[in-house]
């Protein structure tokens, strides 16, 4: 790691957070909201930064922020002043380590680390790794992060592949600590969403680089067949809950293959994670393909089908107990349809185990917040040493001058930090 001196800090703890923010994707929104929660909860008087791609959308939804700043399209030495003034760079939570994305965040990461900043990986979600720079970004500045916490074993498995040889600790999403907000009749009504039908959620989303395998018409036949009949087996209603901006165009596309278009509503207004959580309180269960909407179902206590397209998604399906499929693909309808109507009728004797299993992962969720504010601890720990050291070396002794203070140069070139005790 490129070492330097530490800059002299702005009054006042100063924390940045980076990561998948700014996007209008609500899973992103609700972990920078939990992760925010956090750190507030460990140090409510910190100045709290989110390093943002649309700082517009993140200081209108975010406001327990204290300052927003952009790091996309703007000078590099904009953003690098602001991360030479923080005391801790916060990386995630979310899946941020993919190919194409890994090198962008951990390349603010590593300017954070060569100007002395403390850096904590967030319950963060890793994979696909394949390409070589995003793999050795990867590698190299990792290893040189105060902690690493990951939010599954899929992204623990990517990571010891990619070559990551650290200690990696294995929580859940942050998302499961999310509060719920109301959803309203009148929200409802605005909708037209029936209030006195049974409703059943449902989550499409786009191809893209997360879903790289999905074949676009295969799936939206797929989940049109589905959709017609949770409408025949429960006569119920489908709700098309879009998790991100572009899920709505796909919603559309499964709603006009259905044969019973008219049992099925797509969501259009804008709403805050905690108000789409506080939906779930309305379903009687869900099928989907976003993590955070199957998250925001089981913390509702839902019966849950996921759709699993990428490995994220297979293991919380695994740690949740419910079924899953291998893939999302047109031939597995006949099996999709046995596993909703099974699903159906066994979750009142699988409640309770949904219920354990949930609130097991809400602990592990609520670990990683703790581990972040241990790290907090630990660095006022070491600025009280480095003060009281400071302070002693300002008498001049028998065989110290003014000045002995100063940072060391010994013959490896590495300086290291007399009073503070550690290289910077």
């Amino acid at each position: 790691m490129t070492s330097q001196h530490r800059p002299p800090r702005a009054h006042g703890l100063r924390i940045g957070l980076l990561g998948s923010y700014g996007g209008f994707n609500i899973g992103d929104e609700a972990i920078l909201q939990c992760v925010l929660g956090c750190l507030r909860s460990h140090r409510p008087q910190a100045h709290l930064i989110v390093f943002s791609r649309d700082a517009g959308h993140t200081r209108a939804h975010q406001p327990t922020a204290d300052e927003v700043v952009d790091w996309e399209g703007v000078p590099q030495k904009q953003v690098t002043d602001v991360l030479s003034g923080l005391n801790l760079l916060v990386l995630g939570g979310g899946g941020i380590l993919y190919d194409g994305e890994a090198r962008r965040y951990l390349k603010l990461v590593r300017a954070a680390q060569v100007r002395g900043v403390r850096t904590f990986a967030y319950a963060v979600g890793a994979g696909p790794l394949r390409e070589a720079d995003d793999r050795e970004a990867v590698r190299t500045v990792l290893a040189d992060m105060d902690e690493v916490v990951v939010r599954d074993e899929e992204s623990r498995l990517v990571l010891e592949e990619v070559g990551v040889e650290r200690d990696l600790v294995v929580t859940a999403d942050p998302a499961l600590l999310l509060p719920p907000e109301p959803f309203t009749a009148e929200m409802m009504r605005q909708e037209g969403v029936p209030a006195d039908a049974r409703l059943v959620g449902m989550s499409v989303r786009e191809p893209g680089r997360a879903a790289e395998n999905l074949d676009e018409g295969d799936y939206h036949a797929l989940l049109a067949d589905v959709a017609d009949f949770l409408v025949r087996r429960l006569d119920s209603h489908v709700v098309f809950m879009p998790m991100e901006r572009h899920d709505v165009r796909h919603a559309h596309a499964v709603l006009s293959r259905m044969t019973a278009p008219d049992r099925g509503r797509i969501l259009h207004s804008a709403y805050t994670p905690g108000q789409v959580l506080g939906l779930m309180s309305h379903l009687d269960l869900v099928v989907g393909m976003r993590l955070h909407f199957l998250i925001f179902a089981a913390v509702s206590g839902l019966p849950v089908l996921p759709l699993p397209y990428a490995g994220k998604v297979f293991d919380f399906a695994r740690r949740l107990g419910a079924p899953a499929l291998v893939g999302v693909a047109r031939e597995q309808v006949g099996l999709l349809l046995a596993e909703v109507d099974r699903l159906w009728d066994e979750f009142p004797q699988r409640r309770v185990d949904l219920g354990s299993r949930v609130r097991t992962l809400k602990e592990l969720a609520g670990e990683t917040c703790a581990r972040c504010g241990a790290l907090l601890d630990a660095m006022d720990r070491a600025d009280d040493t480095a003060g009281a050291a400071g302070l002693h070396l300002l008498s001049p002794g028998p065989e110290h001058g003014v000045g002995a203070g100063d940072d060391e140069v010994p013959e490896d070139g590495v300086v290291r930090s007399r009073s503070a005790g550690r290289e910077v």
